[in-house]
């Protein structure tokens, strides 16, 4: 393997640690970088959502508590009992991948078959506006004093399971989507990315095995760049979950929600504005 190559898996390994918890889509930017070094759309499509096991693994250690609590409570899950007190992270996984399913794996083909006439500027933008829209009723909420809550149900994991199988396009925040439908909620901002979060996990195994199966093994990467990149990934995300966190619980979510929400539209439209110039060339 080149050092250009090595390079290139350190850079997008950094790439998918930082973006894949903003609302700025992680396969959908990492996608345009690959195609932007000459990696054809339907391969940067498929690096990018292989990648996204790095951030799993991300997720998984800071949520490693939370997860064990979960598995130990597989055996006694019974779907009469699935939303009841203890059960309720448990449930809200369960479903809400159930849901991702349905709505992600048709819709997967569909991104593979058209990654190259995908934009995911205008996505990337929409979501920025959607969270502006979820920091302006944040503060409206907390004048009127609507309640906020912490515990999933079964309408909240049918919704954003929904949600986080359309963020398989490239272009749409899978993190954006499924954090701003749980806010839409009244859920608690904290509890909104804890639950975004852990429910990435398997979402993204899931997308990356598709991505090994529809390529027929590692997507156009050798195995020494895709240790490099998968490790550099996971370290990077791990950091990055930490500061998302502490950002939210010190500022004003409703502060945060704009703040990222004017970055995802920046972002969208400097992707808009780059496809366009390479369509033209």
């Amino acid at each position: 393997m080149s050092r250009v190559g090595l390079v290139v898996a350190l850079l997008a390994g950094i790439v998918q640690g930082v973006v894949e918890w903003l609302p700025v889509s992680s396969q959908g930017n990492l996608a345009l970088f690959l195609t932007a070094i000459g990696a054809s759309p339907e391969a940067a499509l498929q690096l990018a959502l292989f990648l996204q096991i790095g951030t799993t693994v991300s997720a998984a250690s800071y949520y490693r508590e939370e997860i064990l609590t979960a598995v130990q409570r597989l055996p006694g899950w019974r779907p009469q009992k699935a939303f009841a007190d203890g059960n309720q992270l448990t449930s809200f996984i369960l479903v809400a991948c159930g849901g991702t399913g349905l709505v992600g794996i048709p819709l997967y083909v569909v991104a593979v078959d058209l990654a190259g006439q995908v934009t995911g500027g205008i996505f990337i933008a929409a979501i920025g506006v959607l969270l502006i829209l979820t920091g302006i009723l944040q503060v409206t909420s907390q004048s009127i004093g609507v309640e906020t809550r912490e515990d999933p149900t079964f309408r909240d994991a049918c919704i954003v399971g929904v949600a986080q199988g359309v963020a398989i396009l490239p272009g749409i925040s899978r993190s954006g989507v499924t954090t701003s439908a749980l806010l839409f909620r009244s859920y608690e901002p904290e509890a909104a990315f804890r639950l975004s979060f852990l429910l990435s996990i398997p979402a993204s195994v899931g997308a990356a095995v598709l991505t090994i199966i529809g390529a027929g093994g590692l997507p156009g990467i050798s195995p020494r760049a895709a240790l490099l990149a998968l490790t550099t990934s996971a370290l990077v995300g791990y950091v990055t979950i930490g500061l998302v966190m502490r950002i939210v619980e010190r500022i004003p979510f409703w502060a945060v929600c704009i703040g990222l929400g004017g970055l995802a539209i920046g972002g969208g439209g400097v992707v808009s504005v780059i496809t366009w110039i390479g369509r033209l060339l």
